[in-house]
């Protein structure tokens, strides 16, 4: 084979593998843009939205700023204050990388049950403050009465939180052990 045939035949095994991974990209891209979108939707900030989206969709669940940069094609500003915040809201961990001044971010496998864990705590003083609420402004008052049944409404959460949580330990165990056979 000549080499212009071979630099032919190169050319086209590369277009094949970019065929090959460009539905993949898209799909990631689709699926991060999609999801980020819902997430914005229920009142997250677009930015914060997007990288929690990137890192969730990302095999390893670690990006480095300039990795979530390159993919979500923003600047290392926009990515910086968007895991600042989902670093305060405790929806990604910052590690330093081994060996360097880097830092990665890491979005964990139990996510969701983490973040509902600490909506937990956010119930428990939201009733704190709504019980000095009602004693504050009388149990018989209109405002009171809201306030009381405000309050019913968080300490019911609650508890059914409780047990809704136990059984997904329970159901994601049982997910795992399927996982392993």
């Amino acid at each position: 084979m000549s080499e212009q045939q071979q630099q032919s035949a190169d050319r086209t095994d590369d277009t094949r593998q970019d065929a090959r991974e460009e539905p993949a990209n898209g799909a990631l891209t689709q699926f991060v843009e999609r999801f980020a979108a819902q997430l914005v939707d229920a009142g997250m900030q677009r930015m914060p939205a997007r990288v929690f989206a990137c890192l969730l969709a990302s095999d390893s669940g670690v990006l480095t700023s300039a990795e979530l940069s390159e993919r979500l094609q923003v600047s290392p500003a926009a990515v910086s204050g968007a895991v600042r915040y989902l670093s305060q809201v405790d929806m990604v961990s910052r590690e330093r990388e081994p060996g360097s001044r880097r830092d990665r971010y890491r979005v964990h496998n139990d996510q969701w049950y983490e973040a509902l864990t600490r909506r937990d705590n956010m119930l428990t003083r939201w009733e704190n403050t709504l019980r000095e609420g009602v004693t504050g402004l009388g149990e018989t008052t209109p405002a009171g009465r809201r306030l009381a049944e405000t309050l019913a409404f968080f300490e019911f959460m609650q508890k059914e939180l409780a047990g809704m949580l136990q059984r997904w330990r329970d159901h994601r165990d049982q997910l795992r052990t399927a996982y392993d056979d």
